[in-house]
């Protein structure tokens, strides 16, 4: 197979979304963008803040006082990351709800 050839751009772009998904997968951000696991995780290694949204890096070492800052920045991931389940969960509670609104309907033989 041809070995493709992206812009630092894309490279930077890619990263970027990784890092500023709540919850996101190095393998459902590949698949999303076309690419391999193998090279965003290598994008990531070299282009990456090393804080991503799924915390890591981003908690106090043991022992160590956590700056205000660093703390403001990891209630603000979690809080974006609370906030796109709870989107996720309604969406599901209503078309569970629409589910059940249709089949109480079928059952009127």
């Amino acid at each position: 197979m041809a070995r493709k050839n992206y812009t630092d751009e894309f490279r930077q772009r890619a990263v970027d979304l990784y890092e500023s998904t709540p919850g996101a997968t190095l393998k459902g951000i590949a698949a999303d963008l076309g690419i391999s696991r193998g090279a965003l995780k290598e994008w990531v290694g070299k282009h990456g803040s090393g804080a991503t949204t799924a915390g890591m890096g981003l908690m106090p070492a043991a022992g160590r006082a956590e700056s205000p800052t660093a703390k403001i920045l990891r209630l603000e991931v979690e809080n974006a990351r609370l906030e796109a389940e709870k989107l996720k969960l309604e969406t599901e509670r209503d078309i569970l709800r629409q589910a059940a609104k249709y089949f109480a309907g079928e059952t009127n033989w």
